[in-house]
C-alpha cells in the first residue's frame, strides 16, 4: 500500500524524489509546473491502488452500477477536489511550507478540463462529487474533447471564440485503455437487419478518477476518444478528417447541415460506446443480458444520450437474438430521464434526412417504436389525432428525442419542484396523463465540498467554530448556524469574510480587463449562460436607468450605495441575439465606468472566460445574486444554490429552484419581483401583448433606449437588440422591467442596514444545507437507480 501521504515526512522524501527522479530537477530549480506535476502524479498512484479496492468490492458483492450519460461534466480542476477528499490537505500544506511552495500556485497550474460549459456540466460533476462520497457505484459516461467549448475574448466590444486547449499537457488523472475499444458505424444500409458498408470509428476510453469524501471509494469518469478503426479499409483524408472531427470540440456549431452531422455523431458514438461496454462488462461476468436491470440503470442527463435507448435495443436484438417484445422489457427497466428543459426549442429535434443518413439501423429502430408507440396511443382513447401526432417520436420531419426518452425510461425526472409541476401540468401534460407514474422531481443540488469548503475557508472556519464540523458530513446541520444571524461577533466575522472574497474577486478583475471595483460596493453579480431567458439584457437595460437617475438626480444619487454590477456568461458562437447582447452590456460599460460624475457610485464589468476556476472567485464574493428569468423558463439553476450557500442575498423571480430558496430561507430574506408563473402562463394564453405600450407608457426605458442609439456612431447599430423587445419581449423584460427597478431599490436600501443585511446573509447560509447534491443523490437512489454503497471495514 502506498505510504507517500501518511506523514509530512513520507510526502517529502516522496516529492523531492519524483522531481529529482522522474522530472530530472531539483527542488529549487523546478518550475509551478514541474511541482503540480510531482504532486499530481503521486496522488494518482495513491489513487490507482484505491479504484483497484474498489472495483475489487463492486465485483465481489455484486453491486449494481448506475452510468450517468451526459454529453458535459465540468469538473474544475481536480488537484484541489482529489486532495481535499483524500484528506491529504494537512500533510501537502505543512511539507509544503517546510519546502517554501505555495499550494495555491501549484494548484492553479492545472487547467480547467475542457468537459463542459454550462449548470449541465457543473451538475454532472457535483453529482459525481455526492456519489462517490457516499460509496454509490455511480459512473459518468461522455466524450474526451480535444477542446473545450471555447475561450472567449471581448475584441471592440464583441464576443471572439478562441480554440480552448487543455490538452497541450498530459492530463495526470485520467487512464488510458485501448484494449477497451469500441468499434462505431456510422453511415451505410440496412439489409434487413445488418448494417452494411458503414463507416467506422474507434471509440477509445479514457478513465479518470472520482475521489470519495475520505472513505476510499474511488468512482470513474469514462471519456471517448476517436481513433481510425481497424475495420475502416480505406482510411483517407476524409475519413481521417471525420474521425477528428467527433472529439475534436464540445458543442460544434450546430447552424449547418455538416454541423448537425457531426453532433448526431457524437451523441451517437458516446452513448454507443457506453451502452455496449456495460453490455461487455456484464457478460463477462457471467451474467445474462435478460438480468441487465438487475446490475445497471442508464441515467439520460438532457436529451443529447438519448440514443442509448434504440442503440440497447439493436444490440439485444441484432446481437443477442433477442425478440423486440423481449428487448423492448428490458430496455424499459433500465433506462431513466433527467429532462432539464421547459424552452420547446430546447427540446431536441434531429432532421429525418440526416438520422437516417448517419444513423440508418438506429432509424429503422426508432420508426418501429414509433409504430407501437402510437397503437398505445389509439387504443388509449385519450388523445385525437392531433395530439397522436404531436406526441409521436417521429414526425413529417424530425425525430423527437425527448419523446423517445419518456417512452423508453421508467422514470422521468425535473429538476426543481415548480419545474416539474410545469412538465407534468403544461409542457408534457399529454405524457403525464399517459404515465402519471413515471413523473417525478428531484431538485438539483450542488457539492458543498466544493462550492463551500474548498472555495470559502474564511466562512467554513467560521462555522466550524460557531456549531462545530458534523455539518461538512451533513449539510442539514448548517441549520444549527441560524442562531447566531443576530449574533453581533458572528454578523462581523461574515461582514469580514465578505470583504475578503470581494477583494480576492476586485483584484481578479482588476488584472483581466482593467476595472477597479472597490470592495465597499454592493457586488451584484449575474454569472451564467447567456439566453435571453435568462435576461441579462433586463440587468443592462436597469443599469443604464441607474446611470441616468445618478447623472439627474441629486438626490437620488446623494442616497445611492455604491453598486458594482459584474456579468458573466458565454454565448453559443452562432446565438446572434446573445451575442448582440454582450456587445451592449460591454459597450454601455466603457461609458459608465469612465465617467468620473458616477464612476465612484456605479461600475459595471463583464467578465471574460467565466469558468470554473473563475466562479470559485465569483461565488463568495457576490452580495447579491441576480436570478432573474422569466418565471417558467429556469428548469432550476445550480449557481442560485452555490450564491446562497456562500451568503448572497438572492434578487430574483419565482422561477426554478429560487421557488424552493425562498422557501428555505424565507421571502423575507431575499428579493422577489416580477410576475409569477401562474401569471406568466395566462399571459402566454392570450395573445395581444404589446410591449410598445409599455415602452411608450414608461419614461425611463424611453430614456435608456435613447442612451443605447447613442451608444455608437450608427444609432441603429443596436436595434438588433431593442427592436426585438420592443416588438415581440417574449421573454417579457418589458413586463417585468419597473418591477425590476422598484426591487433593485429595496435592495440597495436594504444593504445600507448592515444589521438587517447581514441577518438576511446568515439565514441563506444557515438554510442552504437542502442545496447538497448530497440529498438530491440520495433522492435518485432512494426512488430511481437502488444502489448499494461500497463500504470498507
Amino acid at each position: 500500500m502506498n505510504h507517500v501521504f501518511n506523514d509530512k515526512a513520507s510526502f517529502k522524501d516522496a516529492y523531492i524524489g519524483y522531481l529529482e527522479n522522474e522530472l530530472k530537477t531539483t527542488l529549487e530549480q523546478s518550475t509551478v509546473y514541474e511541482r503540480y506535476t510531482a504532486l499530481a502524479s503521486l496522488l494518482n498512484e495513491e489513487l490507482d491502488e484505491k479504484l483497484a479496492k474498489t472495483e475489487k468490492y463492486i465485483k465481489a458483492n455484486g453491486l449494481k452500477k448506475t452510468i450517468y450519460f451526459s454529453m458535459e461534466f465540468l469538473m474544475g480542476r481536480l488537484i484541489s477536489n482529489n486532495l481535499q477528499n483524500s484528506n491529504h490537505c494537512k500533510v501537502v500544506v505543512a511539507a509544503f511550507k517546510e519546502m517554501g511552495i505555495d499550494l495555491n500556485e501549484v494548484e492553479h497550474a492545472e487547467i480547467d478540463a475542457g468537459l463542459g460549459n454550462g449548470g449541465l456540466g457543473r451538475l454532472a460533476a457535483c453529482f459525481l462529487d455526492s456519489a462517490a462520497s457516499m460509496g454509490l457505484p455511480l459512473y459518468g459516461n461522455s466524450i474526451r474533447y480535444q477542446h473545450g467549448f471555447f475561450n472567449q475574448e471581448l475584441i471592440n466590444h464583441k464576443q471572439h471564440e478562441k480554440p480552448e486547449i487543455w490538452l497541450d499537457k498530459p492530463f495526470i488523472w485520467e487512464t488510458k485503455h485501448p484494449e477497451e475499444a469500441i468499434d462505431i458505424p456510422f453511415f451505410g444500409f440496412v439489409d434487413y437487419t445488418t448494417l452494411k458498408h458503414s463507416t467506422w470509428v474507434k471509440a477509445v476510453p479514457y478513465d479518470v478518477k472520482v475521489v470519495g469524501d475520505d472513505n476510499d471509494v474511488i468512482n470513474i469518469l469514462r471519456l471517448w476518444g476517436t481513433e481510425p478503426s481497424d475495420l475502416q479499409k480505406i482510411q483517407d483524408d476524409g475519413y481521417l478528417q471525420l474521425v477528428h472531427q467527433i472529439d475534436n470540440q464540445l458543442y460544434p456549431d450546430d447552424s449547418t447541415v455538416e454541423g448537425k452531422t457531426l453532433r448526431l455523431q457524437q451523441q451517437y458514438l458516446f452513448s454507443a460506446a457506453g451502452i455496449q461496454h456495460a453490455i461487455r462488462e456484464h457478460k463477462a461476468l457471467g451474467r445474462d443480458v435478460r438480468k441487465l436491470a438487475d446490475y445497471y440503470t442508464f441515467q439520460i442527463n438532457d436529451t443529447h444520450p438519448t440514443l442509448i435507448i434504440p442503440e440497447l435495443m439493436r444490440i439485444l436484438m441484432d446481437n443477442e437474438g433477442l425478440g423486440y417484445d423481449e428487448s423492448w422489457q428490458i430496455v424499459t427497466k433500465c433506462v431513466a430521464f433527467t429532462n432539464h428543459t421547459i424552452l420547446s426549442e430546447a427540446l431536441e429535434k434531429w432532421d429525418i434526412g440526416i438520422f437516417r443518413r448517419v444513423l440508418p439501423r438506429i432509424f429503422t429502430i426508432v420508426k418501429e417504436m414509433d409504430r407501437r408507440f402510437h397503437e398505445i396511443l389509439e387504443t388509449n382513447g385519450l388523445y385525437n389525432k392531433e395530439q397522436i401526432y404531436l406526441m409521436g417520436l417521429v414526425g413529417n420531419h424530425h425525430i423527437r428525442m425527448a419523446h423517445i426518452c419518456i417512452y423508453g425510461a421508467f422514470s422521468i425526472n425535473g429538476v426543481a419542484e415548480l419545474h416539474t409541476e410545469i412538465l407534468k401540468h403544461n409542457e408534457m401534460h399529454n405524457f403525464y396523463q399517459l404515465y402519471p407514474q413515471k413523473f417525478n422531481n428531484k431538485t438539483n443540488g450542488i457539492t458543498h465540498r466544493r462550492w463551500l469548503i474548498h472555495i470559502n475557508h474564511e466562512l467554513t472556519n467560521i462555522l466550524d467554530e460557531k456549531i462545530g464540523t458534523s455539518w461538512r458530513k451533513d449539510l442539514t446541520k448548517l441549520e444549527a448556524f441560524d442562531q447566531f444571524k443576530d449574533d453581533p461577533e458572528t454578523q462581523q466575522a461574515i461582514f469580514e469574510m465578505k470583504q475578503e472574497k470581494k477583494k480576492a474577486l476586485s483584484e481578479k478583475i482588476f488584472a483581466d480587463r482593467g476595472v477597479y471595483l472597490d470592495p465597499n460596493m454592493i457586488f451584484d453579480i449575474q454569472a451564467k449562460r447567456l439566453h435571453e431567458y435568462k435576461r441579462q439584457a433586463m440587468n443592462i437595460l436597469h443599469i443604464i436607468y441607474v446611470y441616468q437617475r445618478l447623472k439627474s438626480d441629486p438626490e437620488f444619487k446623494a442616497n445611492y450605495h455604491p453598486h458594482a454590477f459584474i456579468f458573466g456568461a458565454k454565448s453559443a458562437p452562432s446565438y446572434h441575439m446573445a451575442k448582440a447582447i454582450i456587445e451592449l452590456i460591454d459597450t454601455a460599460s466603457e461609458v459608465i465606468n469612465n465617467d468620473v460624475d458616477t464612476n465612484q457610485l456605479l461600475k459595471v464589468v463583464f467578465v471574460t472566460n467565466y469558468n470554473v476556476t473563475y466562479a470559485e472567485y465569483i461565488m463568495p464574493a457576490a452580495d447579491l445574486s441576480e436570478q432573474i428569468s422569466t418565471a417558467t423558463k429556469e428548469a432550476s439553476g445550480t449557481g442560485n444554490m452555490k450564491f446562497m450557500m456562500n451568503g448572497a442575498i438572492t434578487i430574483g423571480t419565482l422561477d426554478g429552484a429560487n421557488v424552493e430558496i425562498v422557501k428555505e430561507a424565507g421571502l423575507e430574506n431575499e428579493i422577489i419581483f416580477g410576475m409569477n408563473a401562474e401569471e406568466v402562463v395566462e399571459h402566454y394564453r392570450h395573445n395581444g401583448y404589446r410591449p410598445s405600450d409599455i415602452y411608450e407608457q414608461d419614461p425611463r426605458l424611453q430614456e435608456v433606449f435613447r442612451f443605447i442609439r447613442h451608444l455608437n456612431p450608427n444609432p441603429g447599430y443596436f436595434d438588433y437588440v431593442t427592436q426585438a423587445l420592443l416588438n415581440h419581449d417574449p421573454f417579457l423584460v418589458m413586463k417585468d422591467f419597473a418591477s425590476y427597478v422598484e426591487a433593485h431599490e429595496r435592495a440597495n436600501e436594504a444593504y445600507k442596514d448592515r444589521k438587517g443585511w447581514l441577518h438576511k446573509s446568515i439565514m441563506n447560509i444557515a438554510h442552504s444545507g437542502y442545496f447538497t447534491s448530497d440529498r438530491t443523490i440520495k433522492s435518485y437512489n432512494d426512488d430511481i437507480w437502488h444502489l448499494r454503497p461500497v463500504t470498507f471495514e
